[in-house]
């Protein structure tokens, strides 16, 4: 119900930060250190088919997590890719899959395989890392990387999270040759959109609109930024307090094509 989005949906959306609850949650600490992949030739197609997603809303505060997750699972599947896991920290939003916990969020991206992955996180998000209500834990960076490494290896990986601070995941260790990360906002930054009554967060309504017009993840990423830019200048969001999205791609993926493109 919500595949079909609209400028002026924009508009609509409130003012309320992507940060997790204040209260003190727990980090998942990964099991031990991982060895990095080998280094990957460069890659810029994949067949839909050979596409693996996991995509996780991590929060059920708001409806603009699921609703993210449930409109991207809709647009990949007409985009050819057919092996999707969803996770929702909301019981009647599970069509069949898990509770994203911290275990679950783990094993489902350890678990990804394929030619190609994308694990695409929407949820409240702090600089140690994105907040999982299930178990009211923290996934930081190195577990993230420790389970990309563990399911996707040397395969193009596509690591999206749409969350506040979100830039911590753009570090030493998660950039790779064979990855791209997407993050919604720099370290030092929150994102807006995740409020009771929002449909999507920004980030995640400007990549759904932007994903249709473009052929390449570099163009889906660049396009992205550019509409949350736009979004937060009419909304009055100054300087001071702009998400400023980052971005990192890997040089065996500068050219990688997103599905069926």
């Amino acid at each position: 119900m919500h595949a079909r989005i609209t400028a002026a949906a924009l508009i609509v959306l409130s003012l309320v930060s992507c940060a997790p609850p204040s209260d003190s949650v727990m980090a998942v600490v990964p099991p031990g250190p991982v060895n990095a992949p080998a280094v990957t030739r460069p890659v810029s197609v994949v067949p839909p088919a050979g596409w693996h997603a996991v995509l996780v809303a991590g929060d059920n505060s708001s409806p603009a997590f699921d609703n993210g997750i449930e409109t991207l699972r809709d647009r990949l599947s007409t985009m050819g890719v057919r092996s999707i896991r969803s996770l929702s920290a909301d019981p009647s939003h599970l069509r069949g899959s898990a509770l994203s916990s911290s275990t679950n969020v783990r094993d489902a991206i350890a678990g990804e395989g394929g030619e190609a992955c994308l694990a695409y996180i929407t949820s409240h998000g702090e600089q140690r890392g994105f907040f999982l209500r299930p178990d009211r834990r923290i996934f930081t960076p190195a577990s993230l990387d420790h389970a990309l490494v563990a399911g996707c290896g040397a395969a193009p990986t596509v690591v999206v999270v749409s969350a506040c601070h979100s830039g911590t995941f753009i570090n030493e260790q998660t950039r790779r040759p064979n990855r791209i990360i997407m993050a919604a906002a720099a370290i030092d930054r929150t994102s807006f959109g995740c409020g009771a009554n929002d449909d999507y967060t920004y980030y995640d309504q400007c990549l759904l609109q932007t994903i249709d017009t473009v052929a390449t993840w570099r163009e889906l990423a660049l396009g992205t930024r550019a509409c949350v830019e736009r979004l937060e200048r009419q909304l009055g969001i100054g300087p001071r307090d702009e998400s400023r999205p980052q971005l990192f791609i890997g040089e065996a993926v500068a050219n990688l094509r997103l599905p069926g493109r």
